[in-house]
């Protein structure tokens, strides 16, 4: 299959190093508009959706590959491989963060630089460790979105966007999961709440930045700090921002911090 057409993949840029950004669930590469301007001179900007996703091929789909993250990290090394990409700067949102340090472990002779947005290797609280939700909260949310795929969009984006006064970004948000398949939205719902990436974070060789949101409902700032303690060679840094989508709601802070985790590389 063409990897090219089963990612949708997009280039921009007038740079040679290549920045690989990775949307979150539910999303699509749309989500990187207000980034990407500001890297086009300097980086091959390689944008692509996740199977399943935005215009990707969903005949592509596996529910067997997709069960496990490691199915779109492998995706990312077929992309890179198919690129001939090098040196990639990878930016991954939210559980794209997660996709990425496993393709960088699968691939590490092609990765240079992490950026981890709003991050989470696990959601799910255990023992010390605050991931936000308890089990029970989980599955009351992944309940929620089998039984009602369209309420469940409209009730959780604007909590998930977490900026009330900006109701635009969030019905932008509703709409992106409205747009995606259903059953396809409920499974990675599943794969990505589910996972429990904790044990990925020491074995983590790539150089990592770590952006975290002042409030985020999603990931709280204490997963940011426990990532910052467990990813060697890792750098974590607390956006003024809320919610959990900087770069729709905050670009320019999420893009300064991009740029002084780069120069100072």
């Amino acid at each position: 299959m063409n990897v090219i057409d089963r990612n949708n993949i997009v280039i921009k840029g007038s740079g040679t190093t290549p920045m690989v950004l990775a949307h979150g669930f539910g999303c699509d590469q749309h989500m990187w508009r207000f980034i990407v301007p500001a890297f086009e001179s300097s980086h091959k900007i390689v944008l692509f959706d996740h199977v399943g996703a935005g215009k990707s091929d969903l005949s592509a789909y596996s529910f067997e590959k997709y069960d496990d993250l490691a199915g779109y990290a492998q995706d990312i090394v077929e992309i890179a491989e198919a690129l001939e990409l090098t040196d990639i700067v990878f930016v991954g949102h939210s559980v794209s963060s997660v996709i990425g340090m496993i393709a960088a472990n699968l691939a590490p002779e092609l990765f240079s630089r992490l950026i981890l947005v709003a991050p989470s290797p696990s959601y799910i609280n255990d023992g010390d460790y605050i991931g936000g939700f308890t089990s029970s909260q989980i599955d009351e949310l992944l309940d929620a979105l089998d039984n009602n795929h369209l309420g469940w969009s409209l009730t959780m984006a604007p909590i998930i966007m977490g900026n009330p006064d900006r109701k635009e970004l969030s019905e932008e948000l509703a709409n992106s999961f409205c747009r995606t398949d259903p059953t396809i939205a409920k499974h990675f719902a599943r794969t990505t709440f589910l996972t429990d990436g904790r044990d990925i974070l020491k074995t983590v060789k790539v150089p990592s930045l770590i952006l975290q949101c002042a409030n985020d409902v999603i990931a709280p700032i204490e997963v940011g700090q426990y990532m910052k303690a467990m990813i060697p060679n890792s750098e974590l840094v607390i956006l003024d921002a809320t919610g959990h989508c900087p770069n729709l709601s905050a670009p320019d802070e999420t893009i300064e911090a991009i740029k002084s985790f780069l120069n100072n590389g």
